[in-house]
């Protein structure tokens, strides 16, 4: 894949969260719609095309910590608060920064984590669970070895203690639980297929709350770390 062997000759360690999201997409994985500015006036422009209210993140392949960084401002509900917001991203990133994402605000309550890794003995395996702040504290996460089958993405659903929140929760519609498979798989698709990763993060994985009768998971954020050589 071009992305990689690009940011391979780099000697990047990670990808910017843009094109790691790029990398996701080509896989039929669930992204948020978003877009790189080099500038306020490319900014405000692409804030009018996604529509507000938008988040605002410090695009980086080295700054990979963009919450401990106060690299991600979001709400950001109009012009005067995007030209705000991008002028104190750009100071806080310095020359680390490829850019400035600007993206879609996703509203939803739910968030779990997918990911990848490889395993010295098993190889690429796939991981599942709660997600957001709660993902470290409480280490509700299960995992499966590449390749997966639609049931086994299925059942990893059910594993985890928090699998309720894929049901009706809070008012809120059940999550579309074919698409989330889906996701899993497909995540165990990419480490099979793209030797060039090492190790892949999706963290929040939000239920997007648009009232429809099936709520869809999206990625928010996502970091892929490369293995060289």
């Amino acid at each position: 894949m071009k992305i990689l062997t690009e940011a391979l000759e780099r000697g990047e360690k990670t990808l910017n969260e843009f094109d790691a999201k790029k990398v996701l997409e080509s896989y039929a994985i669930p992204v948020t719609r978003e877009m790189v500015a080099h500038s306020r006036d490319e900014a405000l422009t692409f804030a009018n095309e996604i529509g507000y209210p938008v988040v605002l993140k410090g695009c980086s392949a080295t700054l990979t910590h963009k919450t401990e960084m106060n690299l991600v401002i979001l709400d950001v509900q109009d012009e005067e608060a995007l030209m705000q917001a991008y002028g104190d991203i750009e100071q806080r990133g310095g020359l680390e920064l490829d850019g400035v994402l600007v993206q879609e605000m996703i509203s939803g309550q739910r968030e779990f984590v997918a990911g990848l890794i490889r395993d010295p003995q098993f190889g690429p395996c796939v991981m599942f669970g709660l997600g957001g702040i709660f993902t470290e504290a409480l280490k509700d996460v299960t995992f499966r070895v590449a390749p997966l089958t639609k049931r086994d993405a299925l059942e990893m659903l059910d594993e985890i203690r928090s699998t309720s929140l894929l049901g009706t929760f809070r008012g809120k519609p059940p999550v579309k639980r074919e698409t989330f498979a889906d996701v899993l798989v497909n995540l165990g698709r990419i480490g099979l297929e793209c030797e060039e990763i090492a190790e892949i993060d999706i963290n929040p994985l939000i239920i997007r709350d648009n009232g429809q009768l099936l709520a869809e998971p999206v990625a928010v954020d996502a970091l892929i770390v490369l293995q060289h050589g």
